[in-house]
């Protein structure tokens, strides 16, 4: 009964329960602020942990997979290019805006009937988008599902950190990040080979199964760690985050497309974001008092900086899946499906010492900030390496050293950061803490792929510039290409190339210098305490 009163913060009373049908349970309930422990044991733990892991796997594949049918959607339903963008732009704003919103919805229904709830939504929107008819519509759905969607992510985390006891934090958040980093980089090969041999409304109807077993899982065992409450509704902290977040969204996806600060509707998007943001901190903090976000958490130096270091995290990450497959389709000719394939081996040394990570860190026999630090390092020199070997005529493996070595830095860098926020937040902040984690890391992700678009299309045409401008008839090998290819238009094409391919390997330097660069950060987070099944938890 110990390990329940450190988790309710308080003395406990056990009472025993049989939930509808069933064996009979125990729960502790704290009397300071009711909270329940939730710790799940036997045969439940595996069928909950299941339920729960498959949530997110959903959201961060179907975020990711809809990027490889975009060009069939689009031709499909006879849309523009822009119209098509919208069709991923329109998920991640209305995700971001939700994230952040998922705690006070837990309080407020349930964490079991809130979760539950996503998940049925997110899974009945999925075939409603695979029966789109037309582009608009398509549109339309993909909002209704990142609605849904925003609330996987953060109430999957915090969800694992109460199923499991305190000591096994590690275990918990190692299955959540294998879960959070290997989707998005197995859904481009799923979504290649569903383009391929199937139609592009696959990509949603595949949701239809692990959503029906996740929801059903989820509604019939999941227990809710303090019972539902009526809370007042924050409408104008809503009102002010839903702006403030949206227009930021918008500025990351649709900035290079829109060339950026020459267009009318990306300064109102900026005017926008900045005020929308600066009013809701300042109402959040001062206007009002219960705010449905709980902007106090960040009095924790590991939400804190662990935002941040999210942020970098996440940069590394999708910096990678977001470039490489445009690079070896676009110049070296990959298929979708060998692209796919080729980041598997970013995903291997992940999947193989993600549980020897969260074992190590989360037993406190590592401290968690030289293990993110080393992560950090390790990703900075996979990227480095890239660029030694990123030209036009690149093979299939030897880009697989590179990549397995950021993938052996990315196994370093999630896993610590979450078991750090995780057992050094108090468990009533947990749900807010989680939030603001994945809210920064879904940002991070929207920024490193509008610096990478935008820097790719930059450099590949100053590099064009400086090619095209030396590339004259009395170059000893511009005269001996036009002599074997005969051709002014194949010469161009292959200064085309060259453009792009260097402009590659620009990104590969800066997302390598980037990863290095947020080495320091690391050490600013707190050491997580060695034992985690009992510990005094202090803001600062």
């Amino acid at each position: 009964m110990e390990p329940a009163a450190r988790r309710g913060g308080g003395n406990v009373r056990e009472e025993s329960y049989r939930p509808r049908r069933g064996f009979l349970y125990s729960r502790y309930v704290a009397n300071e602020d009711q909270r329940i422990d939730v710790v799940e044991q036997g045969w439940r733990l595996p069928v909950v942990v299941l339920g729960v892991l498959l949530a997110p796997l959903l959201e961060t594949i179907d975020s990711s997979i809809v990027n490889v049918a975009l060009p069939t959607i689009q031709g499909n339903l006879g849309a523009t290019l822009d119209q098509a963008a919208w069709v991923v732009t329109a998920y991640i704003i209305a995700n971001v805006i939700v994230i952040p919103l998922t705690p006070w919805m837990q309080s407020r229904f349930g964490r079991r009937q809130y979760f539950a709830a996503t998940i049925v939504g997110f899974t009945v929107v999925s075939v409603l988008c695979g029966t789109a008819g037309s582009i608009e519509q398509l549109i339309v759905y993909r909002v209704l599902q990142g609605l849904f969607g925003g609330g996987l992510i953060a109430t999957a985390q915090v969800t694992l950190r109460d199923t499991f006891p305190p000591e096994q934090v590690g275990a918990s958040q190692g299955l959540f990040a294998i879960v959070i980093l290997i989707g998005p980089i197995v859904a481009p090969m799923i979504g290649g080979v569903i383009v391929d041999n199937l139609s592009w409304q696959w990509i949603f109807f595949i949701n239809l199964v692990p959503g029906a077993a996740a929801a059903f899982i989820i509604a019939t065992m999941l227990r809710n760690p303090t019972r539902p409450r009526v809370l007042p509704v924050d409408a104008l902290g809503v009102a002010f985050l839903a702006v403030g977040l949206g227009s930021l969204q918008f500025i990351l996806d649709e900035g290079e497309r829109r060339d950026w600060y020459n267009s009318v509707e990306i300064q109102l998007a900026t005017f926008a974001a900045i005020a929308g943001l600066i009013a809701f901190a300042v109402w959040e903090l001062r206007g009002t008092s219960r705010p449905i976000v709980d902007l106090r958490v960040l009095r924790y130096r590991a939400v804190a900086a662990g935002s941040l270091i999210a942020i970098g995290t996440a940069a590394t990450i999708f910096g990678t899946i977001l470039v490489l497959p445009q690079y070896t389709q676009n110049v070296l000719g990959f298929t979708a499906y060998d692209s796919g394939f080729l980041l598997l081996f970013r995903a291997l040394p992940v999947m193989l010492l993600t549980p020897v990570v969260a074992g190590l860190v989360g037993s406190g026999r590592l401290d968690a900030r030289p293990v993110m630090a080393a992560g950090f390092l390790l990703a900075g020199i996979g990227s480095l390496m890239q660029v030694g070997v990123t030209t036009s005529e690149t093979g299939f493996w030897t880009l697989v050293l590179p990549l397995f070595i950021a993938g052996l830095g990315g196994s370093m860098l999630f896993i610590p950061l979450l078991i750090t926020v995780q057992s050094t937040t108090p468990p009533n902040e947990a749900p807010q803490a989680s939030a603001l984690i994945t809210l920064a890391f879904q940002l991070g992700g929207s920024i490193a792929g509008a610096i990478a678009v935008t820097l790719i299309d930059r450099r590949a045409d100053l590099h064009l510039d400086t090619l095209a401008g030396t590339a004259n008839a009395a170059r000893i090998p511009v005269q001996q290409f036009l002599d074997t290819h005969q051709s002014v238009g194949q010469l161009f094409s292959a200064i085309v190339t060259q453009a792009q391919t260097l402009a590659f390997a620009d990104e590969a330097w800066l997302l390598g210098i980037a990863a290095l660069c947020i080495i320091p950060i690391a050490f600013m987070m707190p050491r997580q305490p060695r034992d985690l099944s009992g510990v005094e938890i202090e803001a600062g």
